[in-house]
């Protein structure tokens, strides 16, 4: 009975609903796969291109009865199609003539006398004068849906032990319309938002006037990661972000050099005469797409294009990116983006069973509205704004104002995952997970979080084996108010270490800051040339598991700073603070010792020291997520701007000296048009009036086996000191442009790095006449440099890099040559 009920049930549906759901594999005569053949369904414009493997799968909404595929090169092919489901198909295709009213190209097609590059160049030509930038404001109300998956769902994964007591979420399967993939939602956040451009002035301002999402994290929180996650990108600029990638657009001006383009057809869609163009890679391993696209024959912008990204791209944990944009003519000559879906499959492995989880981005535009000028203060972006009624609409607002209804299933997760979240498996596996991606374990009952939960362990030669413990409050991700302290102990040196810091937001909306802090603990001073008042911070070089060469010159640091912070614009920060700090020597092997008199006849052998110091910060284009007092950086791939004024006050809390100390950072990543990102780090600094060791620039070595930003390979830790300094830092990340273009070392996807360091300082006779540490001073007054270069994404986890020395080659146990690593998860 319950066959004929489940027969009777696909019939209705299918008789009353229609769809057509094809797949299967195009070969040629010698069964060989043919990639980015042309498959569509006959008297529609839906279809799709075959994979690398000549692969395909799509569904569509109608009953179709026949599907078209066609190559280059190739006799086009009709298959009869039954209703509903056609999987598995193998078709064939001849080697042929194809139609007189195009040109056939087959493998690497010319980049001369092709009607598909004359077509493209009259899209560079046009591509400023279409669309939104046609006007000088333009406004529009978007809609965004964002759904996360678990893919290739089988029987045998949904009887795993994992899964006990939570069976009812596998009602909730569904199949993929691109893959033909079974798949499990598991996540769903829409948002609804204004967003008003001022192409004149380069100005967007994007309002959120309504955001859901299912349950799993805070609102803003999640969006605001998703939203760098799935980066806002123009098909018409050269390059297309994804993933910290920079992908070859195929409309591109650089397109030709990495893309192949055939016009494949001509038709009539929406009443504009329109050219089809397919386009697929010239070579394997880039970061490029293949798919295709339609331009109007008059205005040349593009009426409809669909990319998905090459199974070989050198990008880690996505096995696929797979992008449609569907433009609709407004005005007869006004082409505006009203549809782009977007979805990748994540996955640790490339195999094509391979599970992974589908991200999908579904984003709709509507109400566009041109010409109404706003003033300059309307485009000025709040620097902490929160609006927690955002997050608090109610269904009927929803089901009211979203663009598009839900299906079944999208509707279905917000229900799953409030009765997923009262399962105790459930709950303990997301605490796992949550625990891995913050490194705090969470005490709700308590309202704090122990850890980090990284920092527990570490080593020097003054502590021996060193255990650390913490915790800080945690009301949630937004708290205006946060305390946070740990305790250390040393096994070989049997003392305990501890820290405590206090942070309270005064004013949310100008982010205005108090703090205060203790801390007393053992730390390698000079690790970096930048000075920080991090009460609970500690240098990796003071605790390294690991570590190259002696690590005995660490300090005893006493330090209790009181603050104030504030942003009065968005990306500037404004800090002062005041400090006091006590600095001796942590070990019997190192000195911090000075002289107190002109006749150098007295020692001291501490520092006690106060200080007011003020800092500006201007970080343009950082995006942050959280809005209280702690806020974590999406990407580091955004300029930094940092300059610092202290003033040292003799007499102060018996202080011992006065002194004046500016510094300046400067930090910018560059993409460079196909070749990678360039990282520059430029720091300056100088001490005005006479100090110790302690208080000293030192030049920032580096004495792990890790790669450590900003600190030099072959220097070990006070080899140079300076009281003025310029240092230079230079590092290129080809992601794998070079490596591509050779023969087995394509399939490895191994990313370039190459670099180069300097620096050059002085150091006063004032400051030497000061010194009784026994520790000579050496200042890289002849300019020290020392350049590497690496391989990464090794094992996709893994990048050694090689360093080797400039000069200052003669100093006692200098090191000319050095291996460095590091290891993470990076797309």
């Amino acid at each position: 009975m319950k066959k004929e009920i489940l027969f009777f049930a696909l019939f209705f549906t299918s008789l009353f609903f229609g769809q057509t759901k094809v797949g299967g594999r195009v070969v040629d005569e010698k069964n060989e796969p043919i990639a980015f053949a042309n498959v569509i369904l006959k008297g529609s414009k839906e279809g799709v291109i075959t994979d690398d493997n000549g692969n395909f799968y799509f569904e569509s909404e109608g009953n179709y009865e026949l599907l078209i595929v066609s190559f280059v090169g190739y006799d086009s092919v009709q298959i009869k199609l039954a209703p509903g489901l056609n999987k598995d198909l193998k078709i064939v295709l001849k080697s042929g003539v194809s139609l007189d009213e195009v040109t056939v190209y087959t493998g690497k097609t010319s980049k001369k006398n092709n009607p598909a590059i004359d077509i493209l160049r009259k899209i560079w030509e046009r591509r400023r004068k279409n669309g939104l930038k046609m006007f000088k404001q333009y406004q529009y109300d978007k809609y965004e849906k964002v759904e996360f998956d678990l893919n290739t769902i089988d029987s045998a994964f949904m009887k795993n032990k994992v899964f006990k007591g939570m069976e009812f979420v596998f009602k909730q399967i569904d199949t993929s319309k691109i893959s033909g993939k079974s798949f499990l939602p598991i996540f769903i956040n829409e948002t609804l938002s204004q967003v008003y451009g001022d192409n004149p002035s380069k100005k967007v301002k994007e309002i959120t006037t309504a955001n859901k999402n299912s349950g799993l994290g805070s609102g803003e929180g999640v969006n605001t990661f998703i939203k760098d996650l799935y980066a806002d990108y123009d098909i018409y600029n050269n390059y297309l972000k994804f993933f910290d990638k920079d992908f070859v657009s195929p409309l591109s001006r650089t397109g030709i050099n990495v893309y192949n383009y055939v016009l494949a057809d001509s038709m009539y869609i929406d009443n504009k005469w329109c050219y089809n163009i397919i386009y697929y890679p010239r070579r394997k391993n880039e970061l490029t797409f293949k798919g295709d696209f339609w331009v109007n024959d008059s205005t040349f912008a593009v009426k409809k294009i669909n990319l998905e990204a090459s199974k070989s791209a050198n990008i880690n944990w996505v096995k696929e990116i797979y992008i449609e944009q569907e433009f609709e003519v407004m005005n007869d000559s006004v082409f505006l983006l009203t549809r782009d879906y977007m979805m990748s499959d994540f996955s640790f492995s490339k195999k094509e069973e391979a599970k992974g989880v589908y991200g999908k981005r579904t984003t709709l535009y509507k109400n566009h509205q041109f010409d109404q000028p706003k003033d300059d203060k309307f485009y000025k972006q709040e620097v902490n704004f929160y609006d927690n009624s955002v997050y608090n609409k109610s269904d009927e607002f929803w089901e009211e104002n979203r663009f598009e209804n839900l299906n079944k299933n999208e509707a279905g997760i917000y229900k799953m995952l409030d009765t997923l979240k009262e399962v105790p498996r459930f709950k303990r596996i997301y605490s796992l997970a949550s625990i891995l991606g913050s490194g705090y374990i969470e005490i709700p009952k308590w309202k704090m979080d122990f850890g980090p939960i990284f920092s527990t362990f570490g080593y020097n030669d003054v502590e021996g084996q060193r255990i650390r413990i913490g915790g800080r409050t945690y009301f949630g991700s937004n708290d205006t108010w946060r305390i946070q302290g740990y305790t250390a102990y040393g096994f070989e040196d049997e003392q305990f270490k501890y820290g405590i810091s206090g942070r309270w937001m005064v004013n949310p909306n100008k982010r205005v800051i108090l703090s205060a802090g203790n801390r007393r603990d053992v730390e390698q001073m000079g690790v970096s040339l930048t000075t920080s008042n991090d009460v609970l911070g500690r240098s990796f070089a003071s605790s390294a598991l690991f570590a190259s060469g002696v690590n005995n010159q660490l300090t005893s640091v006493n330090l209790t700073t009181l603050g104030f912070e504030m942003e009065p614009f968005k990306n500037f920060t404004f800090q002062t603070n005041f400090t006091y700090r006590t600095l001796k020597s942590a070990s019997s092997d190192f000195s911090l010792d000075y002289y107190t008199d002109a006749t150098q006849t007295k020692i001291n052998n501490q520092v006690r020291q106060s200080e007011i110091n003020i800092i500006a910060e201007f970080t343009p284009n950082r995006k942050t997520v959280g809005y209280g007092v702690d806020r974590l950086d999406v990407d580091f791939n955004y300029a930094r701007f940092f300059v610092s004024y202290s003033n040292g006050i003799k007499g102060v809390l018996q202080s011992d000296f006065n002194y004046q100390k500016l510094q300046l950072y400067y930090r910018q990543p560059t993409l460079i048009g196909g070749f990678g990102r360039l990282f520059a780090t430029l720091e300056t600094g100088k001490i005005f009036g006479a100090v110790p060791l302690g208080l000293m620039g030192v030049i920032p070595g580096n004495q792990s086996w890790f790669v450590i930003e900003n600190t030099y390979n072959l220097l070990d830790y006070y080899d140079f000191v300076a009281d003025e300094y310029a240092s230079m830092h230079l590092e290129h990340h080809f992601n794998g442009r070079l490596f591509s273009r050779i023969p087995y070392l394509r399939k490895l996807n191994l990313r370039e790095i190459v670099g180069i360091k300097a620096v050059y300082g002085r150091v006063s006779e004032d400051n030497k006449m000061l010194n009784a540490s026994g520790l000579q001073y050496v200042a890289p007054d002849n300019v020290y440099w020392e350049y590497n270069a690496g391989i990464g994404n090794i094992f996709k986890v893994l990048r050694l890099d090689c360093a080797w020395r400039g000069n200052y080659l003669e100093m006692p146990n200098a090191r000319k040559f050095a291996v460095r690593a590091s290891f993470g998860f990076y797309f």
